[in-house]
């Protein structure tokens, strides 16, 4: 009877699964009220072809049928999150679920797949970017989009901004041109990977503000210059221009003292640390109360894995997003960082 019982509650649409007592069914509301949690990942285990024709957004692709399908979430997932999964029907993410649970992930199963959520008339995306939501003092959502390399779209409060937009990198190209027109762009520097006119131009509205290091002023013919150490208020968003520099010997030449920006974003009491093109230098001492940081990768140019993770435990952010890593093997960062209590996201910031 005690089973019978288990198998039919339902609180707002969750269900234990018949038989299975180690994770989680839901109907597509639920599931839905689920994704507007920011404890939650929303991760897609069908393959990459089904992903690319149309995904929830924000959504994560992990391939369950891959044999390393467990080892791929273990690089990606992090225990203390809850993790919603679906697929084309509910069968594979009913077997993903189980396998998740059984190496201590929450794990919640959306009842009928994708298929469901359609019928339900819920929406669906082709946007590939993997997006992560954090919620503001306030209450108040903010929504960060992994374009490209050091390429960072925000999203808050009707707002958009845009962190150093290219329109093209490598193979992958970015179709700004679909993208809200900006609030803020930021630019770091002036490297073709973070500066592009086109891009700038492509994102630039009637009320665009562009803030920027003083060499991109200059190529660019206007911005608001930032120099290390200032601090200015764009509305309610308050920003703060630090240090980003190369400091190993033959390296100085890349990103020399002085000349670019990281930048710090204050918004709503939510502290956000974009480190820009920089190594494990001693001003990061002095960074403080950071919730999210964003810091590069990519050696010879910015930071080895090591230096990343000794800059990590300087900064000491609630949540690192590695990014700007290129080649630059990035997985072992969060087992190097497992006890520091930093929740590493490794996203597709190549």
């Amino acid at each position: 009877m005690k089973k019978i019982l288990t198998c039919l509650l339902s609180i707002l649409g969750l269900t234990t699964a018949c038989g299975q007592a180690n994770y989680e069914n839901a109907d597509v509301r639920g599931f839905a009220e689920l994704m507007n949690d920011p404890n939650v990942v929303v991760l897609d285990v069908r393959t990459a072809d089904e992903f690319e024709d149309g995904h929830l957004e924000g959504a994560l692709n992990i391939d369950q049928a891959q044999s390393d399908f467990i080892e791929q979430a273990k690089e990606t997932l992090t225990t203390d999150k809850t993790i919603a999964v679906y697929c084309r029907s509910g069968r594979r993410s009913a077997s993903a679920v189980e396998s998740l649970a059984a190496e201590g992930y929450k794990a919640v199963n959306l009842k009928g797949g994708i298929l469901a959520w359609k019928e339900a008339q819920m929406p669906v995306t082709t946007d590939t970017y993997e997006v992560d939501v954090f919620k503001t003092k306030s209450g108040k959502t903010v929504k960060f989009h992994a374009l490209v390399h050091a390429s960072i779209r925000i999203e808050y409060d009707g707002k958009e901004i845009e962190i150093d937009p290219v329109t093209k990198l490598g193979n992958k190209t970015i179709d700004l041109g679909a993208m809200p027109k900006a609030d803020y762009i930021f630019l770091t520097h002036e490297h073709g990977d973070h500066f592009d006119k086109e891009a700038i131009k492509l994102l630039t509205g009637e009320k665009t503000q562009l803030i920027t290091n003083k060499r991109c002023a200059e190529m660019l013919g206007y911005g608001e210059i930032m120099v290390n150490g200032q601090s200015s208020m764009f509305n309610n968003i308050k920003v703060e221009a630090v240090p980003a520099y190369n400091i190993s010997e033959g390296r100085t030449q890349f990103h020399p003292k002085g000349r670019d920006n990281g930048y710090i974003l204050t918004i709503d009491g939510l502290h956000i640390y974009i480190a820009g093109d920089t190594e494990d230098i001693p001003e990061m001492q002095n960074v403080k109360d950071i919730d999210i940081a964003f810091m590069p990768c990519n050696q010879p140019y910015t930071m080895t894995a090591e230096q990343l993770v000794k800059a990590a435990k300087a900064v000491k952010p609630k949540v690192l997003f590695p990014y700007h890593y290129g080649q630059t093997d990035v997985k072992g960062i969060p087992s190097q960082l497992k006890d520091s209590g930093i929740d590493v996201r490794i996203r597709h910031y190549e």
